[in-house]
């Protein structure tokens, strides 16, 4: 997994060596795939690494800091597979399509093949860490810019505030977004996401006179 400067700087203290922010980061990775992440301590981890508690202290102000960054590179995965397979569609109805498949997809396939870092996500869901938030306010975001375009070409009504329509949208992805209801949805993610995305897009339709 790649180590987003950006999230080891949000979640680190101390001295700015980036290589050994990167490092503790690694291993806990590693750590909490083999272990998991609820049986892991600090010292656990220090001991995998080879440095001290304190050192550790230095870089993260605790385990969760730690996690916090493993969390946001996982997020930072499936916005990037997202965003990829948005690149290129042009017509708000089929981005919107593109979407909801590529989120349901990347965030199946990265949260359900390592089922100790799951617990990462789980407990960043449960307990609302900043990163799980910052990132529903991503997709929330992403989800309104395709409707305004979508309004903008002739796509999609406009008689409904967009902010309620963001919303309600916003709303029928949630359970593919939290890794809690994930595993419920995973042996039906062929058909469901079709079916959701399609009385989405009719829902969205302008009125026909």
């Amino acid at each position: 997994m790649s180590i987003s400067p950006s999230a080891a700087l949000d979640a680190g203290r101390g001295p700015a060596e980036h290589d050994v922010r990167t490092q503790i980061i690694e291993a806990a990775t590693a750590h909490f795939s083999h272990y998991g992440y609820d049986k892991t301590t600090v010292s656990d981890l220090a001991k995998a690494i080879g440095f001290s508690k304190a050192y550790i202290y230095k870089f993260f102000a605790s385990k969760q800091a730690i996690g916090e960054v493993i969390c946001a590179n996982c997020l930072a995965q499936i916005e990037s597979d997202v965003h990829a397979a948005l690149q290129g569609v042009d017509a708000a109805p089929d981005r919107l399509r593109v979407l909801f498949t590529a989120i349901v997809e990347a965030s199946l396939r990265l949260f359900l093949q390592d089922r100790r870092l799951y617990e990462i996500a789980v407990a960043a869901a449960t307990d609302r860490w900043p990163s799980t938030q910052a990132y529903q306010g991503r997709i929330r975001q992403l989800v309104e810019v395709i409707l305004k375009d979508g309004r903008a070409s002739g796509a999609f009504e406009n008689q409904t505030p967009l902010d309620q329509t963001s919303r309600a949208v916003y709303q029928i992805l949630v359970p593919y977004l939290n890794p809690v209801t994930l595993p419920h949805l995973s042996v039906m993610h062929e058909e469901s996401p079709t079916a959701l995305q399609e009385l989405v897009l009719r829902s969205l339709s302008p009125q026909r006179v």
